[in-house]
Order: C-alpha cells, then sequence, then structure tokens
C-alpha cells in the first residue's frame, strides 16, 4: 500500500482477520501499532483478538453465505486469514471478483488448509523431498496403505484440521483401529479423508519462517528468519527455541525447499515452513501461509516479530529479519476445565531471568488448551530453554 490511513475516518487502511486467537492478536497489535483499523472476526464471543481490534465479529467463518456478507458489508483492504477453519472456496470467489485482497491469496489459503492439497503441490508438482503418504478414506484403505509400503511405524492425521488435533503415531496392527477413530473425531470434516505418512527417522523438526516482502523497487523479495527448533506432543507444540543450529548444507536446502513452496503459493506476508532434517538431508512437512505457533519464540527472539513481520509483508512495508538475542518459549496450558480461570504465580514467573509471560485472554479454559506462553532470552539458547520452562511452570491456572 502507498499510503496508510487513519483508522476510524474515510480513509482509513481496514483489514480483516478471519480468526483471532492468541496469534491473531499479536498480528492486530502490529497493525494497530501501524495506525490500521483492525476488524477481529472468529466463530466464539471475546476472542483474545477480539479484546483488542477496533471492531469485533462472531461468525461461522467456514460458511459462505456468513463470511461473504460480512466481507461485503465491512469492506476491507485486506483479508488476512489467520486460521484453516474457513470457506476459501468464497475467499477465491471474492478475489477473483476484485472485491477483496486476501493475505497471502485465496489459492494459499485454500491449499493449505487442506494436508492434501499441499502435500500434492509439494511432493507432485514441485517434486521436493517429502516423507512417503498415501491419502485414504475408509479404515480398510488405512491398513491396505500401511500394508502396501508404508510400513510401520506411521504417522495418521486428519486431511482437515489445525494445532495438530487427530494426529496420532501407529507403532504396530494394534493401533490401526485407535488412530483411525482419532483422526475422525479430531477432523474439521466428519467422515473426512485421512493421511498416512511413512515415518521419517530425522534428527529434529524445524519451522522456517519465511517472509514475502516487496523491496524498493516494489518487487517481491524472500527473506529467512533464523530456523526454528521444536518439541511437539500429539502434534501440538509445547516448546520451541531460536536459533536451532543445524549444518550450512540443510540450512541451504532448508531455505531452497522453503522458498520453492512459498514463490508456488504466492502473495505477500510471513509462511511457517515445517521440515524434517536429518545430517544434510531434508524433508518438506507442511507449511502455513500465516505466523506460527512455534514462532511465538520471535517475540523475544527477534528485532521485528513474526507477527510485525506478517504486518509490515502484507502492507507492502519493509522487513528485517535480523536476530536479537537467543531465545525460547514453553506453553502454558490452561490445567483446568473452566470459564474466567485465575492465573497465580505469575510474579514468580517473571523472578527467572530474562523472562516475559503473555496470557493470551482466552475466555474459556481446557486442560491442554494453550492458555499462555512464558518467553526467555539468553546468549545460550540452553539457558533460555531452561528459563523458558521454568517460568512456564511458575504459573499456576485455577478456577476462580
Amino acid at each position: 500500500m502507498k499510503t496508510l490511513g487513519t483508522p476510524l475516518s474515510p480513509h482509513a487502511t481496514k483489514v480483516m482477520l478471519l480468526g483471532s486467537g492468541e496469534l491473531g492478536k499479536e498480528v492486530l497489535i502490529a497493525l494497530q501499532r501501524l495506525g490500521v483499523e483492525t476488524i477481529a472476526v472468529d466463530r466464539y464471543d471475546n476472542a483474545p483478538g477480539q479484546q483488542v481490534a477496533h471492531h469485533a465479529r462472531t461468525i461461522t467463518m467456514s460458511d459462505p453465505a456468513q463470511l461473504k456478507a460480512l466481507i461485503e458489508a465491512e469492506r476491507p483492504h485486506l483479508v488476512v486469514p489467520e486460521i484453516e477453519a474457513i470457506a476459501t472456496p468464497m475467499l477465491e470467489e471474492l478475489e477473483a471478483a476484485g472485491v477483496v485482497r486476501v493475505i497471502p491469496t485465496a489459492r494459499a489459503a485454500r491449499l493449505t488448509m487442506d494436508r492434501e492439497g499441499i502435500r500434492r503441490l509439494a511432493a507432485e508438482t514441485l517434486g521436493l523431498p517429502t516423507s512417503p503418504y498415501k491419502f485414504c478414506d475408509s479404515l480398510a484403505e488405512l491398513q491396505a496403505a500401511i500394508d502396501a509400503g508404508i510400513g510401520y511405524p506411521c504417522v495418521v492425521k486428519p486431511v482437515m484440521s489445525s494445532s495438530g488435533k487427530g494426529q496420532s503415531k501407529i507403532d504396530g496392527p494394534a493401533d490401526v483401529q485407535k488412530a483411525w477413530d482419532y483422526a475422525m473425531a479430531g477432523g474439521r470434516v466428519s467422515g473426512g479423508r485421512i493421511i498416512v505418512e511413512g515415518f521419517i527417522d530425522f534428527d529434529y523438526e524445524i519451522t522456517l519462517l519465511t517472509v514475502r516482502a516487496l523491496d524498493a523497487a516494489g518487487q517481491v523479495e524472500t527473506h529467512f528468519c533464523e530456523p526454528i527448533g521444536h518439541i511437539q506432543v500429539s502434534g501440538d507444540y509445547i516448546e520451541s527455541w531460536q536459533p536451532h543450529p543445524m549444518p550450512g548444507t540443510a540450512l541451504a536446502r532448508s531455505r531452497q525447499i522453503a522458498k520453492a513452496v512459498t514463490d508456488n503459493l504466492g502473495g505477500q506476508g510471513l509462511y511457517g515452513v515445517e521440515l524434517f532434517v536429518k545430517g544434510d538431508q531434508v524433508w518438506f512437512s507442511e507449511v502455513s501461509p500465516r505466523p506460527h505457533d512455534t514462532g511465538l519464540v520471535t517475540l523475544t527472539t527477534q528485532v521485528q516479530s513474526e507477527f510485525e513481520l506478517h504486518a509490515r509483508a502484507i502492507l507492502g512495508l519493509p522487513v528485517n529479519t535480523a536476530l536479537r538475542s537467543p531465545g525460547a518459549s514453553a506453553v502454558i496450558y490452561g490445567g483446568v476445565e473452566a470459564k474466567g480461570i485465575v492465573f497465580d504465580g505469575v510474579a514468580d514467573a517473571l523472578r527467572v531471568p530474562n523472562t516475559d509471560i503473555r496470557l493470551f485472554g482466552k475466555p474459556e479454559s481446557f486442560v491442554k488448551r494453550r492458555m499462555g506462553v512464558a518467553l526467555a532470552f539468553d546468549a545460550d539458547v540452553q539457558v533460555a530453554r531452561t528459563n523458558a520452562k521454568l517460568a512456564a511452570s511458575k504459573v499456576k491456572p485455577r478456577v476462580a
């Protein structure tokens, strides 16, 4: 954008976020700091991002009619999907009609919400290395795929899900039925497809935050953040750190893969590219066309966090991916099932050296719902990891 307007004026630059959880909240804050008028949309009232935006709207974002009506009523300059559960064909329709610009593109939003679409693009269209895989529509097809060559161990995921929901590892025949049932329960589409992947014996997994931003000549230029290491349990991140040490050859290959995928998806903004690494070998895993949960660590490690990078890139502004300090993040879970919980121990957590806390403000807690994150920086990334986990452990959510 050549100019930025004043919020709540006829000249306002308006950005609508579809999904307003903790990641969307940070994007909204970054946009607010640049004088952008923000519209936070979510499926429930008082979502974290709705608490800081100029306007809060609650709709079923997977309903094409509701989504179209809201976009046509609000007329934002940009629509920024922050979750997968969105009626992306409607976004493609509105983008094609010139009603709105979708970030990074409506096609990217559609492809990446569907593991089948993005896996076929990476492996079959772009020829990138991935784990062996099959798509299955029934328990019998899953068993046949395993028997025909996928083998054990393997990983089963719903084709459409988020944050690791429905994902599990199969170690032998006794686990197949359980994995199928778990995938069916965790997917966003009842009776939906699953992907079964052969297990890669990787050394570690990274997130490579990849930014497509305009240069001074108005051309798209690709920037990379330092690699982020992370630990996941059942597909859900619990700890991340930056930078993750890796050989130069593997890092260069990671960047090549990330650029190939994001060049194909196009548009402007930040992508979170997940990769498996073993020695100098790298395999593509997944990509999100938005800030990544493991990238919460950038709130303490980078000159511009992933959220600031996304906000600037989508507005056509310059970006800076420089690392300020090594650091780490550790998740704070709800631990209880209740609405309007309280948090004890925040002061104790902040007494841990070089730490910070983000409490997301979610109105309802679940035992394994991410309610906050502890952040720590240190010249030694291992010290930062220890301190982040220690700080997180001191925050005690409870029923009021």
